[in-house]
């Protein structure tokens, strides 16, 4: 079957529409005490089906990157780099915005037994930047991004390739030489996080002063976002979409098997972002892509999919969307108890509505779930509308 090079791939909508849906389904459960296994992420090393969420989405960001350079020819501009530098400035800021938000109203709710008047305790919650965290889900994708653009108008994408797998290889060394692989704050990815950005500007993951998006784990990320900017080449370089399963399926497989392989030696980690992590969460990207595509653009079974397409038109927005509402629900909108304590909208639904009719797994389970529809509404008004909101 053969499509206009220009027209809109309809797969690629659908697959960064289930991966923002992910997202927003394993973020928010009614307890994060009560998750099914197939909804967390890997302690440290192993690979569930959430840790596929944000990788699939990265790899679709690097064949959107490809796509949207092509207008500007993959030349070093003015125009190419102001977009580059804007929309990186944009997300990064963006996503420094929700983690104040965050900060802000749990420092509220923390000075709720300390007497001082509310003008001084706003004050003191919206001003504590000592403790923002600077890096985070939305950081990485800015600064993934903005890497990616700038190497691709710079360098022929022949060497992309290269340069991608090359870098995975000297990242590998690096973890290997500094205690990449030992969760601990030996670890060489703690150590530069703690020296450059401090602890009180990281994530604390178990304990420890550990940031799964750190700076030198972005280095790896930037490989994996380049890794789907050569699959979107090999992609919209051909015309027929037949063509375009054969050689996704071609390299998901060989970047799958790779990974697996390398495993032995190099262990799958989301935390550390390894090279095999990297590996095969492309490869799994790339295979299943290359599914969608025969489904959706080829067979044309669509109707399963308008769903996910909601997210997917718009899925910066509906993240950022459903990251606030996430902190609304959570620490803003409030709710007496039946034992008179104030508790979030969140925790009152999840505790006195869904957890005595479902249990404590199941109901968990239903507020993410609910959460996902409400953000779903929000994204098919828009998407019904024809309105596209670009970040």
């Amino acid at each position: 079957m053969k499509t206009n090079d220009n027209q809109r791939i309809l797969a690629l909508d659908v697959l960064r529409g289930i991966t923002i849906a992910g997202m927003i389904l394993v973020n928010n459960p009614g307890s994060w005490s009560a998750i099914y296994a197939p909804l967390d992420h890997a302690s440290w090393i192993g690979l569930t089906p959430t840790d596929l969420v944000f990788p699939f989405f990265m790899f679709i960001m690097g064949i959107s990157t490809y796509i949207s350079l092509r207008k500007y020819n993959f030349e070093f501009s003015k125009s190419a780099v102001r977009k580059i530098v804007k929309r990186t400035v944009v997300i990064y800021a963006i996503g420094l915005g929700i983690a104040w938000l965050s900060l802000s109203f749990r420092n509220f709710n923390s000075l709720a037994s300390e007497n001082m008047a509310f003008g001084e305790r706003f004050l003191r919650s919206v001003s504590d930047f000592a403790h923002l965290r600077l890096l985070g889900v939305l950081p990485r994708l800015a600064l993934c991004y903005g890497a990616t653009a700038i190497i691709a108008i710079v360098i022929k994408h022949k060497y992309i390739p290269v340069l991608a797998f090359t870098t995975l290889f000297a990242y590998f060394l690096i973890l290997i030489f500094g205690k990449g692989f030992e969760h601990s704050e030996q670890n060489i990815i703690s150590v530069i996080d703690r020296s450059i950005l401090g602890v009180d500007h990281m994530y604390k993951d178990a304990g420890l002063n550990f940031d799964p998006e750190g700076l030198l784990s972005t280095i790896p990320a930037i490989c994996h976002v380049l890794i789907g900017f050569w699959c979107g080449e090999l992609m919209m370089g051909v015309k027929e979409n037949s063509k375009r399963i054969q050689r996704l399926f071609l390299v998901g497989t060989i970047l799958t098997f790779s990974g697996l392989l390398l495993s032995y030696g190099c262990p799958i980690s989301k935390k550390i972002w390894s090279p095999t992590f990297a590996l095969v969460t492309c490869g799994f990207a790339s295979s299943f892509l290359a599914l969608l595509i025969w489904i959706i653009d080829v067979k044309g079974y669509k109707t399963w999919s308008r769903f996910f397409e909601s997210f997917g038109v718009n899925p910066l927005f509906i993240y950022t969307t459903g990251a606030v509402l996430s902190i609304l629900t959570g620490s803003f909108l409030c709710i007496y108890g039946a034992d008179g304590e104030l508790i979030g909208l969140k925790t009152y639904l999840y505790k006195y509505l869904l957890q005595p009719f479902l249990g404590d797994y199941a109901g968990s389970l239903a507020f993410a779930l609910l959460f996902v529809g409400v953000n779903w509404a929000i994204g098919y008004i828009l998407y019904k509308k024809k309105i596209y909101i670009k970040i």
